[in-house]
């Protein structure tokens, strides 16, 4: 009798295994692995730290930035993603001040393709100190650009789990931006002197918080001058980024991290946005904080970009390129 029940025991958990992974030995119907979720629980975790008053407004060159570069750093690290350099940090000076481009890199999984790049990124510093409000100094950056800089590192957790890219990725957070786009600058150099096949760059700036319903989700600064939104919006499926005629009116392509890139490498390099200067109210003021943030939108944001930026990570040429204005 016991040796029965074994055998029928043995017997029903290979039959759940078999009805839990496809031919391949893979979890999921039809053999495929899972996909991993993006959470509000996550990206939170991530802005409450970046955007905590123990960080002080991530100052280039202060105590704050180093905390925040050695918490990248482990993000990187837990989930992976293998640096691209000797090691994560790309060491720069401004004046006397040490800055610290984190850089890291999920490769691509085609033989031929991997030798390519796309090169996603957002800034990790902020402008320190601000206005007093309420007693209130302490400039936490959560829009600008924790957002951004969070959306870089769950597409870099994602790709690095899923092993969908064909081409390789590189998750680039940027320090010195709000003192001259200095680190994007040095590390745009640094990639051209390496002669990097780099295919695309996309800056996320400031993703925390929705536009108004009857607009885009999201808008590229620099839209006239590659086919970057019309074909992301293709792999996506939907109209995901959209045209904001006051960027360039502000002049929004030359002011964030993707310029460098444009003007080293002669690149489709933008910025990708959901705020469009109505509707958040604390630009640069130390009311930018984790609690104003939208996590639902953010998750939301992330999503919709996934399958768009896979279409450009695998589809077999170039299909991203640069207009003559």
């Amino acid at each position: 009798m016991k040796k029965t029940l074994s055998i029928l025991i043995i017997a029903l958990i290979f039959s759940c295994a078999c009805k839990t992974k496809g031919a391949n030995g893979k979890s999921g119907k039809d053999g495929e692995s899972a996909k991993p979720k993006i959470t509000q629980a996550a990206i939170k975790a991530s802005m409450d730290y970046l955007a905590s008053d123990e960080l002080n407004g991530r100052a280039t060159g202060s105590k704050g930035i180093e905390k925040a570069a050695v918490f990248i750093e482990n993000y990187l690290k837990t989930n992976n993603i293998k640096p691209y350099f000797e090691s994560y940090r790309d060491s720069f000076k401004v004046n006397d001040l040490d800055g610290y481009n984190i850089v890291g890199m999920v490769e691509g999984n085609d033989p031929k393709l991997k030798n390519e790049f796309i090169i996603l990124g957002g800034h990790y510093d902020h402008i320190g100190t601000s206005k007093i409000v309420e007693g209130d100094s302490i400039a936490n950056g959560a829009n600008d650009d924790a957002s951004g800089t969070i959306a870089a590192m769950e597409f870099g957790k994602y790709f690095a789990k899923t092993k969908t890219n064909k081409r390789s990725i590189l998750i680039t957070l940027y320090d010195a931006e709000e003192v001259g786009l200095k680190g994007s600058a040095h590390l745009a150099a640094r990639l051209k002197a390496k002669n990097i096949n780099a295919y695309t760059m996309i800056n996320f700036e400031m993703i925390g918080v929705p536009r108004a319903e009857n607009e885009y989700m999201a808008y590229m600064s620099g839209f006239e001058r590659s086919n970057f939104a019309k074909t992301l919006n293709g792999y996506a499926g939907e109209d995901v980024i959209g045209f904001f005629p006051k960027a360039k009116d502000f002049r929004l392509f030359m002011r964030s991290d993707n310029y460098p890139f444009f003007k080293e490498l002669n690149i489709p390099a933008h910025a990708i946005s959901t705020f469009d200067f109505t509707n958040f109210d604390y630009y640069h003021h130390v009311d930018d904080e984790a609690d104003k943030m939208d996590y639902e939108h953010m998750v939301s944001f992330i999503e919709k970009m996934i399958p768009a930026l896979e279409g450009m990570m695998n589809a077999p040429t170039k299909e991203v390129i640069l207009k003559d204005e």
